[in-house]
């Protein structure tokens, strides 16, 4: 499997302030109430980060994200 870097892995800043959220432990719903957003679109948005980072889990994501120096 090829290794993915930070420069292969492009973030939009909602995509970022909900992967700090993530990292710092927080669920969808308490996501969802502090951005303004539904639980639905942040589900949305950790489905899209799942799928950026090739992670199967939120912990994988948060792993590779600090590996690759994102957070």
């Amino acid at each position: 499997m090829d290794e993915i870097t930070a420069n292969d892995i492009k973030l939009t800043r909602r995509e970022k302030s909900i992967l700090q959220e993530v990292a710092i432990g927080r669920t969808t719903p308490q996501i969802a109430q502090d951005l303004g957003l539904s639980p639905e679109t942040v589900k949305w948005y950790r489905k899209q980060l799942l799928v950026k980072f090739s992670a199967s889990t939120s912990a994988e994501i948060v792993r590779k994200a600090f590996e690759m120096k994102i957070l």
